[in-house]
């Protein structure tokens, strides 16, 4: 359960007055940001299923709820929210137009590959989409999301904020994000990749 939901329970089952003040607002770049997370953890099931494949094993179940999700979630809203409003404000701007181009090209890139993968996994399809998506989502983050908030203005972007969370409640339920968290960390557990302390050099 989300935090502010204890302390609204709690405070509704002690008697004492329920807080009223709004939950932090999440920026849009941020909102963007903590998905390129969620992709991140996808890739590396990715990862551990290619692995898998190399070595001659079946393809696991989680592989198909891997891509699903990458279907679902980061190209059927994440790079839907980035086409319809963030690089058309750049193309509009005449900034960093190249790199949108090279960006929009990639997510159309990386559809293929998905919907190669759904039908016929290999290892090499896989590792195409973690080589793709890891510098794709790294050049969003460093260069593209921080000339956004100053492209957009203040008071665009605190309203773009509010459309995002919109339209994931509406896609995705009460849940969210949140519920796609879920998602990925029960593929990890299943994959056995869930334990971070894993991936610590010896």
């Amino acid at each position: 359960m989300p935090l502010r939901r204890e302390v609204l329970l709690g405070a509704a089952l002690l008697g004492a007055p329920v807080p009223t003040q709004k939950e932090p607002e999440v920026s849009p770049a941020e909102d963007l940001m903590r998905e390129h997370g969620l992709l991140n953890r996808l890739l590396l099931a990715y990862d551990e299923c290619a692995r898998r494949l190399e070595a001659g094993q079946p393809a696991p179940p989680e592989l198909a709820q891997a891509a699903a999700l990458i279907r679902d979630f980061i190209e059927g809203y994440h790079e839907k929210l980035e086409e319809e409003f963030v690089f058309p404000r750049f193309r509009k701007a005449k900034k960093l137009v190249e790199l949108v181009d090279t960006l929009q090209a990639q997510h159309e890139a990386g559809r293929r590959v998905t919907a190669a993968l759904l039908q016929a996994p290999t290892p090499q399809l896989l590792r195409n989409s973690a080589r793709m998506y890891r510098p794709h989502e790294a050049r969003e983050d460093t260069e593209l999301f921080p000339a956004f908030r100053e492209l957009a203005g203040e008071r665009e972007y605190r309203r773009l904020g509010d459309r995002f969370e919109e339209r994931e409640h509406h896609l995705f339920g009460e849940k969210g994000f949140e519920g796609k968290v879920d998602e990925v960390a029960r593929i990890e557990q299943a994959l056995g990749i869930h334990d971070l302390a894993q991936f610590t050099p010896k």
